[in-house]
């Protein structure tokens, strides 16, 4: 009779940082969990100590295999999903990050968003990432963080610091910096990235001021992205999976075909009074049909 195989999954929200093992029939076996601390430095502004969420997020996967008494060399592959857009800005010859990250629900570059719009930049925007230029996403955090660490950007220019949202971090951290990588579902998510043509481009680089030398390799959401260091859980577990938080919801759920959505059950933005937002107005039509739209706006994909 064959060993049972497991698949390791890394949740790292918004609130917390999750570990779950899913047996070889997707039930769960054994789940940890830390609560992540907030930061509120000024009025609409929140932020995550990256340090914590690696801290979390490592005790949560060791906690995660004690509990389960599974062999680790039956533990045949580990994913990550993750809370979008959130800013991680790191040394590439540490590690260490630069400063806090800017949570997606920050909305400290509202004004540079407004004034990009102004300037008429925003449909350009809107045709080549599907997204509104707003401060939900990660290019104007990115040129933020850029201006406000000093020398961040001459640093930055020269290659010698790394951008990449949560899944990113964790995964440079998990590979001990070997992998500089994310998936499509993240990288859609930053005012960057070319959803038609499947690339970071070069006039939103140019327009948002982020320079391409921090910029993480974009892969498919499946496949083997590499190998967690030996040292962290007692094996080189693949990491075989990234997925933005609510792409992976909408695939757990079995939304495969158009028209289908489903509706979140919490991540409120802090600043906004309704939910769901205007933002989520691109993101409804990609996932109706013409025959059947929204009848509001939904976080689908």
């Amino acid at each position: 009779m064959s060993p049972t195989r497991y698949v390791l999954a890394i949740d790292q929200g918004t609130t917390s940082s999750r570990a779950i093992l899913f047996d070889s029939q997707a039930r769960a076996v054994a789940l940890a969990r830390r609560d992540l601390k907030q930061h509120y430095p000024a009025s609409g502004w929140v932020e995550h100590d990256p340090e914590d969420i690696w801290r979390d997020t490592l005790a949560a996967v060791r906690e995660v295999i004690e509990r389960s008494r599974a062999p680790i060399q039956d533990i045949a592959a580990l994913g990550i999903t993750n809370q979008r857009e959130t800013t991680v800005i790191w040394e590439r010859a540490s590690g260490k990050p630069v400063s806090r990250a800017i949570v997606w629900q920050d909305r400290r570059t509202a004004p540079d968003c407004a004034a990009l719009k102004a300037a008429g930049a925003e449909e350009p925007v809107r045709r080549k990432t599907g997204l509104l230029l707003d401060p939900y996403f990660s290019a104007t955090k990115i040129a933020w963080i850029l201006d406000h660490v000093p020398g961040a950007r001459g640093r930055a220019e020269r290659g010698e610091l790394a951008f990449g949202t949560v899944d990113s971090f964790l995964l440079w951290r998990l590979t001990g910096g070997r992998v500089h990588a994310t998936d499509v579902t993240n990288a859609s998510r930053t005012l960057l990235y070319d959803i038609h043509a499947q690339r970071w481009d070069d006039e939103l680089l140019a327009l948002l001021r982020v320079p391409r030398a921090l910029l993480p390799e974009v892969r498919d959401c499946s496949g083997v992205f590499g190998t967690a260091d030996p040292a962290l859980f007692g094996a080189a577990l693949p990491i075989a999976g990234i997925a933005g938080d609510q792409q992976a919801a909408l695939v757990g759920q079995a939304c495969f075909a158009p028209g289908i959505s489903r509706r979140p059950s919490s991540a409120k933005p802090a600043s906004s009074p309704g939910w769901p937002s205007p933002l989520m107005a691109p993101v409804a039509s990609c996932c109706s049909t013409p025959e059947r739209p929204p009848s509001r706006p939904r976080i689908a994909c």
